[in-house]
């Protein structure tokens, strides 16, 4: 079942590709195994799932020390300053930086360790209260504070659209968020790539592909509907 949802979903995106003439190669699919037992994330590691996504960093730990090395661990949920050293170096990538200050203690741990770690800005193109992120209009300044820093690489832009029943609705938002990807990286400012856009979800990946995603996270197309009875 999970191998056959697994299947469309990476079908969906090579349709989706296609429309858009893109190569599917340019998009990786995040499966965001939140609330998930580590035996549905071993059977979609069987079934060839590389790069996961996670939205608490105590769920994520538990399940990067029982999981297979190989895996790749996208920090993907609104992150506290207090649990960045837990995620410090052992994460692909976090997705979810919101404010300097964030950004500034992920420096902190950074340095701490010697090494460089890669961030996303996360912008709230819905501007809805309920989520978190940076207005689209502020966005470039903030991306101009967090470049300063040595030990946080800016590698593009993450964004949660509103949740649709029609996934065209959010076209123009992934549209925008396109848009203010080229015009940072017109800035050309130093230690900031536009190379990732992460964006799209379950109901609203395939328009997020077309509109120029270079990740969407993909959670209840792949496991089904979440459950929280989790057990490690």
């Amino acid at each position: 079942m999970l191998k056959e949802a697994l299947e469309q979903v990476q079908q969906n995106i090579r349709k989706a590709c296609e429309r858009a003439g893109r190569d599917p190669s340019e998009v990786t699919l995040i499966a965001v195994s939140k609330t998930k037992p580590n035996e549905v994330l071993q059977e979609a590691y069987d079934a060839g799932v590389r790069v996961f996504g996670e939205n608490k960093v105590q769920e994520l730990v538990g399940k990067m020390d029982s999981l297979p090395d190989d895996i790749q661990w996208h920090m993907i949920g609104h992150l506290q300053r207090n649990k960045v050293k837990y995620i410090a170096g052992r994460v692909a990538l976090i997705h979810s930086v919101d404010s300097f200050r964030l950004a500034e203690e992920i420096n902190i741990q950074a340095k701490k360790r010697g090494i460089i770690i890669p961030i996303l800005v996360e912008v709230n193109i819905g501007e809805e209260s309920s989520k978190f992120g940076v207005r689209a209009e502020d966005t470039i300044e903030l991306v101009r504070q967090i470049a300063e820093l040595d030990g946080v690489s800016i590698k593009g832009l993450m964004t949660i659209a509103p949740y649709v029943v029609d996934s065209e609705e959010n076209r123009p938002l992934f549209h925008k968020i396109k848009e203010l990807a080229i015009d940072i990286h017109n800035e050309n400012i130093d230690n900031v790539s536009m190379g990732i856009l992460s964006m799209g979800m379950t109901n609203d990946y395939e328009v997020a592909v077309e509109e120029g995603a270079t990740m969407v996270r993909v959670g209840t197309g792949i496991f089904g509907e979440r459950s929280y009875n989790i057990s490690h």
